[in-house]
């Protein structure tokens, strides 16, 4: 059960899942309605459809087969410009507007794909274009706000509105983010739900992404990537993350403030650096 006002952009038809990997590989597009299917009967929104680096018409074949197993709206999700157009070329159109996953500051000539269709972009905002119109990454919550910014406006010059805006200010494993990323993530949405202009906006992050590389439980056996992921949720939600790529199979819930994964998250997010570390293996004894 899903929490009410999130919602999942479910990630299993991806070619980066190894399963999923060899469904492509074999043609065994059977597989891939199932997992259509399974995903819209546990809660999906919208289905994410990416072929990886496969051919035009590897695409469209994907596209037409989750179609045709699922009444979910989708998302077209490759950053190669023609692949894209090849999937909202055969998108149907009467099923709602479809998510285009991901458009970023060095990438806005995929902006010029809202003539054939209109859709939802997801504007991947952890990278920005310096004064030079170098693309750099993003450290901080500022920086992140600017990509945020740069993108917003070259939205509205494609007349897309403020409630078709996905914002994704990508997320790294809480396990590795000795760099602050979790901090820069919570401050960056922090400014965007105080800018105006900005209302109305969306925000996602692939949510998986969080707890890759943990163990899935504690030496005393709790389960600690639902919670953390939970966590993460209660504190981001409130802030303007309402949609997430993530896995259908996972049970997200609103925590307490005393929860154990509440103060681990909300620990992390102050400490920063290797202190951060420190705190979410303290956590897993």
């Amino acid at each position: 059960m899903s929490i009410q006002g999130l919602n999942i952009i479910g990630e299993s038809i991806n070619d980066s899942v190894p399963s999923t990997h060899q469904f492509y590989e074999e043609n065994q597009w059977d597989s891939i309605s199932e997992l259509a299917h399974f995903q819209e009967e546990n809660g999906a929104a919208y289905l994410d459809v990416n072929v990886g680096t496969r051919p035009l018409e590897v695409m469209q074949k994907a596209v037409e087969t989750v179609l045709t197993a699922s009444k979910l709206p989708l998302s077209i999700d490759s950053p190669d410009y023609d692949i894209a157009k090849t999937g909202l070329n055969c998108y149907d159109s009467k099923r709602g507007k479809p998510i285009l996953n991901s458009i970023s500051p060095l990438r806005t000539q995929m902006f010029d794909l809202y003539s054939i269709l209109p859709f939802r972009p997801i504007l991947l905002i952890s990278e920005f274009l310096d004064e030079n119109g170098n693309g750099q990454p993003c450290r901080t919550a500022d920086e992140t706000f600017q990509a945020a910014q740069q993108l917003f406006n070259k939205a509205k010059e494609y007349g897309i509105p403020n409630e078709d805006m996905i914002f994704d200010p990508g997320i790294a494993p809480i396990g590795t983010d000795f760099e602050g990323n979790l901090a820069r993530l919570i401050g960056a949405l922090k400014k965007i739900q105080d800018t105006p202009e900005m209302n109305g906006v969306h925000a996602s992050v692939g949510l998986s992404n969080f707890t890759v590389m943990l163990p899935a439980r504690t030496k005393s056996g709790e389960l600690v990537k639902g919670p953390l992921e939970s966590a993460f949720l209660t504190i981001a939600m409130p802030l303007g993350l309402d949609f997430v790529i993530g896995s259908v199979k996972r049970h997200y819930e609103l925590l307490e403030a005393d929860h154990p994964a509440m103060q681990c998250v909300s620990d992390c997010i102050k400490l920063g650096g290797f202190e951060s570390l420190s705190r979410v293996r303290q956590f897993y004894k």
